[in-house]
This record gives structure tokens, sequence and C-alpha cells, in this order.
């Protein structure tokens, strides 16, 4: 089980669309225009057969304070940032700090995606970094950390996406 986790309005269903597209068996890799999408409220269950099949589960930003019940069964986290919203983020890095220290967690894989650089008002990954302090979070964690730039709505770093997901299938924890 894969968990997708960020605040509200970050662009979590927009990705897993976009997954879900590129991995379809029709194989057309045009993503064409974005699929209208709403708030998730509550979770949302998406299979993707990436070699083999994979579930991610998607919570809704509203969530926030009962993800930690769905650790549990999780291997790998997909972390979804708006790079285009400051004002969230010393919330989603909050977050962030909470699920790398919870101890269902401590192997699991962590993706953290800095999504919507695609508007003109995103922070570049140098801006993330150091608002984030990243390298500390890295250093002191537990977990396999990797950070990807993405546009869900343009298609750009998804390739990236897919290529982490099926690094994390080779991965014998």
């Amino acid at each position: 089980m894969y968990l997708l986790l960020g605040a509200s309005g970050v662009g979590k269903t927009l990705l897993v669309k976009r997954l879900q597209k590129l991995c379809s068996k029709d194989g057309s890799r045009e993503l064409g225009e974005p699929p209208p999408t709403l708030p998730t409220v509550g979770t949302n269950l998406t299979d993707l057969l990436i070699q083999k099949k994979i579930t991610i589960r998607e919570l809704g930003g509203c969530m926030g304070p009962i993800w930690p019940s769905y650790y549990g069964d999780c291997s790998s986290v997909l972390f979804m940032i708006d790079a285009a919203n400051p004002t969230q983020i010393s919330s989603s890095c909050v977050q962030l700090l909470s699920l790398l220290s919870a101890e269902q967690l401590v192997s699991a894989s962590v993706l953290i995606l800095f999504n919507k650089i695609d508007l003109p008002c995103y922070m570049s990954l140098v801006e993330m970094k150091s608002l984030f302090r990243m390298q500390d979070i890295i250093s002191c964690a537990n977990q396999p950390i990797t950070v990807v730039e993405t546009s869900a709505r343009d298609g750009t770093g998804l390739s990236d996406v897919l290529q982490w997901l099926r690094s994390t299938l080779k991965d014998p924890s």
C-alpha cells in the first residue's frame, strides 16, 4: 500500500489520475487536457499497473489528524507540497516531520513532490529545499527520501514518479 498525503488543494487527485493514464493499457503516452477533479473527502483507492499492481491510497488533506491510523499497512509514502503556495509551507513541514517520525513508517520509502511548478509564482526547488531545511530533514530521517519537482497538470516530473514507484517494488523490505 502506498499512501498519498498532503494539504488540501496540492494536486493529489490530479496526480493519481495522470499516473493512471500513463499506466493505462491503451499505450497512450499523451496526457491530453487535465481531467476535472474534486477535493477528496475521505479516501480514494487507485490501482496502478507498474510491473505489478500497486494500490495508492489518497487521503484528503482535511484528514491530516487521522493520517496515522493509515500508516500500519503502508510500505511507501508520497508526500505532496504545493510549490506555488508559500502560506502552506510551515504546516506542510510540520506534517512531513510528523510522518517521518512515526514509528510505523520507519522503514517506508518517502517521495516528496513539490507540485505546481507550471505556475508562474512557484518557488524553485532551491527555495523550497531551503525553506524546508530539506538537507537537515534528509540527514535526520530514518527513511530513504527522494525529492521530485512535478506538475500534475502538464505532466512534468511524472516519469520520475513512475520510476520511483518502480524502484520501490524492487526493494525487498
